[in-house]
């Protein structure tokens, strides 16, 4: 694999939590740091923190739902840096909690604006530079094991992480020619503020509907099980193991494998139902069609 020494990353969500751990721990290998995030004052105490370190370091403002900012940030890592080497999709919001009634057109748009399209438009804008320098390179989309199977009252989190995902798998196949290796990184809980995602909720997404009480309280279990979670340093160690690795999915939390493995098995199963039924018998042995 590659190595990371004087290549540049750069990581939107980095100003805290698991991007600004994502950001140490590439730092120590060397490489230079480009913080992208909403929240000005965080951003800017993240960035005097690397640059004690010694962390070459530059510090930019960015909404990831608007694509013109991504175009900026670009630019400002390239007058600092030259090349762009690696992406780092981090940021993401929790989203409301509740029943499927009751979330709100509002908070469905600020998930799917951020947690999808800040991924698409992160990799659509600095994907092409990775392309032009022909050194290869890296591109991670921070998912979550949430986007590895349905959890229940978590309706918009768990479609776009899931998206994500399957975003991640794509990808790895286009960009496999171009020597970029693509990773998905799928923590289960993790101490950060996710549960307080609404501080950086940006004002067109602010909802004017009243959204109802969840009534098992899964927002309060949820932050709980953040809180209660890993350190998010030992995520950053991580994935820059599976990094070096080569891996597609990163996994921090191996106790959550056999939800994974169940789902698996569910799938196979409905596989060989399907193999099994007499309307189906001319396509079980059909030739399989990849593009």
């Amino acid at each position: 694999m590659k190595e990371f020494a004087g290549k540049t990353a750069l990581i939107s969500g980095g100003a805290e939590g698991i991007g600004l751990a994502i950001a140490k721990a590439l730092g120590e290998q060397e490489m230079n740091i480009v913080l992208a995030d909403i929240d000005e004052g965080n951003l800017e105490k993240a960035a005097a923190e690397l640059d004690r370190s010694g962390v070459p370091v530059l510090a930019v403002m960015l909404d990831v739902a608007e694509e013109a900012q991504w175009q900026n940030v670009a630019a400002q890592a390239a007058a600092r840096f030259g090349k762009i080497h690696m992406l780092v999709n981090n940021a993401g919001v929790g989203g409301a909690a509740g029943s499927i009634e009751s979330q709100s057109s509002d908070t469905w748009n600020w998930a799917l604006s951020v947690n999808l399209m800040g991924v698409v438009f992160g990799a659509k804008t600095i994907v092409p530079l990775i392309k032009a320098h022909g050194e290869g390179g890296w591109v991670v989309n921070v998912g979550s094991m949430a986007g590895m199977g349905g959890v229940p009252y978590s309706g918009a989190y768990t479609a776009t992480k899931s998206a994500v995902v399957a975003l991640s798998e794509s990808w790895a196949g286009e960009l496999k020619g171009h020597d970029i290796a693509v990773s998905v990184l799928c923590p289960a809980f993790v101490q950060t503020r996710i549960y307080d995602s609404n501080r950086n909720r940006q004002a067109r997404y602010q909802s004017q509907q009243t959204e109802a009480t969840d009534p098992i309280d899964f927002f309060g279990k949820a932050k709980a099980a953040v809180q209660n979670g890993i350190d998010a340093s030992i995520v950053g160690q991580r994935l820059v193991e599976a990094l070096r690795a080569g891996e597609l999915y990163i996994f921090t939390h191996p106790n959550y494998r056999p939800v994974v493995a169940n789902r698996s098995k569910m799938i196979n199963d409905a596989f060989e139902r399907a193999a099994q039924s007499p309307l189906l018998q001319d396509i079980v042995n059909q030739k399989l069609e990849m593009l």
